[in-house]
């Protein structure tokens, strides 16, 4: 046994380091498709949020422009949640916060300025988990 083991030496190795490199290039890729789908929906996630911002300002700022009626922002909302969930943890946690302040909040966006606040904090705060998500990206 000694003397196979001996005499093989050199394959055994080989085996060993060609199962490694296989087994850190199939993590390595993984990890990099995790990192391009993170960073595609943060981009998209990124473009929702400043659409919803803006409906949210003529909402409150300009009443009576259509372009501010709270039922449009039930699509970037759907649109939110649904790409908050390729994301990590923290965004999908703020994501889900939002959703909620949307809904208690959103009717009555154009006269109550608390209601205005929550909202934009809440847009915020999924905002900076966003572009955190983003930077964290190795």
């Amino acid at each position: 046994m000694r003397e196979q083991l001996r005499s093989n030496m050199v394959a055994l190795i080989s085996l060993v380091i060609a199962l490694s490199a296989l087994g850190y290039n199939t993590w390595r890729n993984e990890r990099t498709e995790r990192n391009r789908n993170i960073r595609a929906a943060g981009f998209e996630l990124l473009t929702e949020i400043g659409s919803l911002q803006q409906i949210i300002f003529y909402a409150h700022f300009t009443e009576g422009d259509q372009r501010g009626d709270p039922r449009m922002g039930w699509a970037d909302m759907l649109t939110i949640n649904d790409l908050a969930a390729l994301m990590p943890v923290a965004v999908v946690q703020d994501a889900g916060e939002l959703r909620t302040v949307w809904q208690a909040d959103s009717a009555g966006l154009a006269e109550d300025d608390e209601a205005y606040r929550r909202i934009d904090e809440a847009i915020d705060a999924l905002r900076q988990a966003t572009l955190e998500s983003l930077r964290n990206l190795r």
